[in-house]
């Protein structure tokens, strides 16, 4: 069983980086924030009036502030395996630093609105053209449709192998869960790179 805290076991602890995506206004910030053991890093500033025309806020109308660097926060998965998580900025002005953000990265998990899947292309795109494991999490907004996931695959048109999952951000058993989704996938995915090399 995995187990939330650092024991004094024999094994030295592991660690690797995941990278929480999306588009503006998913969940990133909150999902990183609800699970990271430390206080996260936040890298957030106010949208303010210089965002109109740059920024489509008509779909996040209460969001009061955008990252626009990273997060960053840290969890313990098991004894032996620390998980360092990368929040990318949502907005497409910041997407330039995706490429330092994902670099190490053994996965990403991208997060979705149902009321906004359209947002969700450019992120997918970019995960398969860099060969980064990834797994889909549609967050559960209170406000969000509920979709069957195999509607919510073809719509996207994700392939077969991509796992798609459901998650509440602000639920930190849900984020857990999500991360031990992607870090599964993502390490059998590298294994079979290595068995077909």
């Amino acid at each position: 069983m995995l187990s939330n805290a650092p024991s004094s076991g024999s094994r030295a602890a592991a660690s690797t980086k995941i990278v929480v995506a999306g588009g503006f206004g998913v969940g990133k910030t909150t999902l990183v924030g609800s699970v990271s053991e430390i206080v996260p890093l936040r890298t957030e500033a106010l949208v303010t009036n210089e965002s109109v025309g740059v920024d489509d806020l008509a779909q996040t109308p209460g969001k009061s502030t955008t990252t626009v660097a990273m997060d960053f926060g840290r969890i313990t998965l098991a004894e032996d395996l620390v998980l360092y998580l990368f929040g990318t900025p949502g907005q497409k002005r910041f997407w330039f630093m995706w490429d330092d953000l994902v670099r190490g990265a053994i996965g990403a998990i991208v997060l979705v609105d149902t009321n906004r899947l359209d947002a969700a292309f450019a992120p997918l795109d970019y995960f398969e053209s860099k060969s980064v494991p990834f797994i889909v999490a549609v967050n559960e907004f209170e406000s969000g449709a509920r979709y069957p996931l195999h509607e919510v695959a073809e719509a996207l048109a994700l392939p077969e192998d991509v796992p798609l999952i459901t998650v509440d951000a602000r639920d930190a058993d849900s984020a857990k869960r999500a991360l031990i989704r992607i870090t599964e996938f993502a390490l059998t995915q590298l294994a079979g790179r290595q068995r077909t090399a």
